[in-house]
């Protein structure tokens, strides 16, 4: 887990300013899954969110097909996702707790993510959507996704 400096994520230009991987890290996980999802690399993926306890941070957004997951890390199976982002939560909060919920709305619609406390794709400095593109490309999915299953499957 990256921790930023305080302030970064009120400013817009010092965020955008940010590497991809703290970018999408730190608020813009919604916008990568989201574009995911737009045009999957993968078949068979949808969005799940980690809602933090009452309280607590640590709300965050990827795309699984239940076994493995894919965020800002890359490929990786699903349940070393939510073990690494507790242990990290958890290190830092004592006592920290989340749910995990199926995402039922449109993770790139600004007014249904306003309505949850995180920016919509609008609402950034420059457009994440073409950033995660980028992102996304940069990957090899298949090939990555492979490897996560056979860590997932052992």
């Amino acid at each position: 887990m990256y921790v930023l400096k305080h302030g970064i994520k009120k400013n817009a230009e010092r965020r955008w300013a940010l590497p991809d991987r703290v970018f999408f890290g730190h608020g813009a996980c919604v916008i990568l899954a989201g574009t995911f999802l737009k045009h999957p690399p993968l078949g068979g993926f949808y969005g799940e969110r980690i809602i933090p306890g009452e309280g607590f941070s640590g709300n965050h957004i990827y795309v699984t097909n239940g076994v493995i997951a894919f965020d800002y890390h890359g490929y990786s199976s699903c349940s070393l996702l939510l073990e690494h982002h507790a242990k990290a939560w958890s290190s830092r909060h004592p006592g920290w707790l989340c749910a995990i919920t199926r995402v039922d709305f449109d993770l790139l619609d600004n007014a249904e993510l306003n309505r949850r406390k995180m920016l919509g794709p609008d609402q950034y400095l420059h457009d994440p959507i073409s950033r995660a593109e980028r992102f996304l490309r940069r990957r090899s999915h298949a090939e990555a996704a492979a490897k996560a299953l056979a860590i997932a499957m052992r």
